[in-house]
């Protein structure tokens, strides 16, 4: 039995968004498997439901969980589903988590605003994507720079998922996360702003911010969440030391 990574992406991208770690863990010798949620990716023509983005999660977990540990590791949106996923009333067999870039509630005005600002910048006639290509050339490196829309952006699942993300009850799952947790934020990530609360809710979670870094932190600095990703499959590979959980 060898440890096993589930990799959940963000919103609008898809599963390309994780080359230079499937890369990296491959390198290792480890399994990973990259999924695409509906309405993003190879599933683009489908429609995005949250319970579908759990059900595509777990049926990952569970097929990853036959051959070993699992390591659950998500972004954005989906670290947010991550979250109540791996919180839920009957935990999940996953044996770490790490949730990059999601360390905000998402409800009330800042969802409204999110959202609002999301729209305008669909309505945009090229909706956006001469912004979005000059932002990733002057932040990313070259060798994750394309990695976010090699699999296409998923404009028309953007506002659904964004408001189905209202229903989840993150403050009451946080609480019931009792495997070694990691927070990864960059240190200009807007959804930076529930940290605190997040780490109080999961007092045995380590947060980890990285300097000069966005939103993007698992292209931006690719070799730094590489390096949590080897820490938390260290912490759960069989025959290492255990940390005692929580409950």
């Amino acid at each position: 039995m060898t440890v096993q990574v589930v990799l959940v992406h963000g919103i609008r991208t898809s599963a390309t968004m994780w080359r230079a770690q499937i890369a990296h863990l491959a390198e290792r010798g480890i399994d990973a498997h990259a999924l695409d949620l509906p309405g993003h990716g190879t599933r683009m023509g489908e429609d995005f439901t949250i319970d579908g983005a759990f059900e595509t999660i777990d049926a990952a977990v569970r097929e990853a969980a036959r051959h070993g540990p699992v390591v659950l590791a998500a972004h954005s949106m989906g670290g947010l589903v991550s979250c109540e996923y791996v919180g839920a009333p009957e935990a999940p067999p996953v044996a770490a988590f790490v949730a990059a870039s999601c360390t905000a509630v998402p409800r009330g005005p800042g969802l409204a605003t999110y959202r609002a600002l999301a729209r305008r910048f669909d309505s945009l006639p090229d909706r956006g994507m001469r912004l979005t290509e000059m932002v990733l050339a002057r932040t990313l490196p070259e060798e994750t720079r394309d990695d976010f829309g090699a699999g296409g952006y998923a404009f028309d699942a953007q506002d659904i998922a964004l408001r189905s993300l209202s229903v989840l009850d993150l403050t009451r799952a946080l609480r019931r996360i009792s495997v070694p947790t990691w927070f990864i934020n960059g240190q200009f990530d807007q959804l930076r702003i529930n940290e605190r609360l997040f780490r109080r809710l999961v007092p045995h979670a380590e947060l980890i911010v990285v300097p000069r870094t966005s939103h993007l932190v698992t292209a931006m600095r690719p070799r730094v969440f590489n390096a949590l990703l080897d820490l938390a499959i260290a912490t759960v590979s069989p025959g290492a030391d255990q940390p005692e959980r929580t409950c």
